[in-house]
């Protein structure tokens, strides 16, 4: 309170002070969220590899055995990059490699990846990328849709459509679903880190999926929101500006259904 120069130097002091503090109980509270994440596929792993040696089992049980151990290998493969992927976001150490690519043709190669799984329960995967052209970074790109795709797989219903809108500062990119939607007053905090609906909706997921497409599309310039609509389901938008990401635009849009 003294208005002078030590006290402005102490004002900027506790300024920072303050900043180290949220970040340091940030980093805690990150931290202690990938031990609990981590806990479970390595207590499952542990459980599976101790039943399989108590006793002799038949061929089949064994083989058993191996699959569920496979999958929470794999879980704990796609968590630890989630986590250095988030982790370079934070350091700033993620550079996009931008090019000009046609939406078009990413998002049928969405799809196609898709496809497969799509069938399994007879859904259809359709896609519209509006004959857009944008200066993005192909990989990161897919990769966000990609983790879109896989939760409207995972907890939707009904037909997945992918499409573009321009727009007049930019474009945006939605993915929908014909499922039940978001779960009231969940909207707000769906891409926090390690966030889920509940945990039976989880479906073995590592509640990171929408963190990276938030981190992924916050890279380009962009924003991501949960969009209220009077039809049932959700549907997931990706807005960026038109500068730096729209290189060019068609009015013959292109679509597929797979």
């Amino acid at each position: 309170g003294t208005r002078d120069e030590i006290g402005r130097h102490g004002t900027t002091l506790n300024a920072m002070l303050e900043r180290i503090e949220t970040g340091v109980n940030r980093e805690r509270a990150f931290l202690a969220d990938a031990s609990h994440e981590l806990r479970t596929p390595l207590a499952l792993l542990r459980a599976e590899v101790e039943l399989a040696l108590e006793a002799a089992h038949s061929n089949d049980e064994l083989l058993l055995a191996l699959r569920s151990i496979s999958d929470e290998a794999d879980r704990l493969s796609q968590l630890a990059d989630d986590l250095l992927l988030l982790n370079r976001i934070d350091e700033g150490l993620l550079p996009l490699r931008r090019e000009a690519i046609g939406l078009d043709d990413v998002f049928n190669g969405i799809a196609a990846r898709f496809e497969r799984r799509a069938g399994e329960t007879g859904r259809l995967i359709e896609t519209n990328g509006g004959g857009l052209t944008v200066g993005v970074d192909r990989m990161r790109l897919e990769q966000a849709l990609g983790n879109l795709v896989e939760n409207a797989l995972r907890y939707g219903a009904g037909t997945i459509r992918l499409f573009a809108v321009e727009q007049k500062r930019g474009f945006e990119i939605h993915v929908t679903d014909q499922g039940d939607g978001l779960p009231a007053g969940f909207a707000p905090k769906a891409f926090k880190r390690f966030s889920r609906a509940n945990d039976a909706r989880s479906g073995g997921g590592t509640g990171l999926g929408l963190a990276i497409v938030k981190a992924i599309t916050e890279a380009h310039g962009g924003t991501v929101s949960v969009v209220g609509a009077s039809t049932p389901g959700a549907d997931i938008c990706l807005s960026f500006p038109t500068d730096g990401t729209l290189v060019s635009s068609s009015s013959a849009g292109t679509a597929s259904a797979m």
